[in-house]
């Protein structure tokens, strides 16, 4: 029972380490964030450019529509929605899933933002957050300005709780 626990432990330790070595992004704060096309749950295609000038994007790539973590955090994105509204930003949620389950999940929730399919992974690769072996985006919030340069990147589970980019766009607000 012993050894069975301790292999288990290294291979949680294991994977966890192989994990967070493949899911960091290349991109810094202060990068322009890379433009997409993708298509929406809103019937219609979003294209990250059609914001600048006009308000600032958090760019939510998130690893699978229904299980617990994404649940957790877009849920997060929603409660807190009116916040991100008043500072002026529009929450984008990304994830790998075809556009149809992004539509039942996002029902499901009752969001009342966009749920964007990177089904090609086209997004996921441009943002070095495609974890290419498992065919999903590592959890990787980022916020872009008005101006299209990435001003806050939040990686890894820590990106469940949604206050840091919250905050991120307050501060863009002023």
């Amino acid at each position: 029972m012993k050894r069975r626990t301790a292999l288990l432990l290294s291979s949680v330790v294991l994977c966890a380490a192989s994990l967070a070595a493949q899911t960091k992004t290349h991109l810094k704060v202060g990068d322009m964030a890379p433009d997409f096309e993708l298509n929406s749950t809103e019937s219609r295609k979003i294209k990250l450019s059609e914001y600048r000038g006009k308000q600032s994007v958090v760019v939510a790539f998130f690893p699978a529509a229904f299980t617990g973590g994404c649940t957790k955090e877009l849920n997060g994105y929603q409660a807190g929605l009116e916040q991100f509204v008043s500072s002026g930003a529009q929450i984008l949620g990304i994830s790998t899933d075809n556009t149809p389950s992004l539509g039942v999940f996002g029902k499901q929730l009752n969001l009342t933002y966009p749920l964007v399919s990177d089904f090609m992974r086209t997004a996921s690769k441009d943002y070095g957050v495609l974890m290419a072996d498992r065919g999903i985006a590592s959890r990787t919030t980022f916020v872009v300005d008005t101006a299209g340069r990435i001003q806050y990147i939040e990686e890894g589970s820590s990106a469940v709780d949604v206050s840091g980019a919250a905050q991120a766009c307050s501060r863009l607000k002023k």
